[in-house]
């Protein structure tokens, strides 16, 4: 049994995102201070974890209609 949440649109953006900048998770995770299990929340929508989701949408640049 699968008990892990989907990938959000959210989610979807950032890993996008991150595929054309041509970043993993990790490494972008390290060079802004971001808690790796704080993106994870981000991309499967498990915790709003407003200040990190407003820092990503930011860094990366996601429109506000995805955030």
């Amino acid at each position: 049994m699968n008990k892990k949440k989907p990938v959000t649109p959210f989610g979807w953006a950032i890993k996008r995102r991150l595929t054309e900048l041509q970043v993993d998770q990790k490494t972008f995770c390290e060079q802004y201070g971001i808690p790796p299990y704080r993106l994870s929340n981000l991309i499967h929508g498990t915790r709003k974890a407003t200040r990190f989701r407003n820092q990503v949408a930011d860094i990366l640049e996601i429109p506000d209609d995805l955030r």
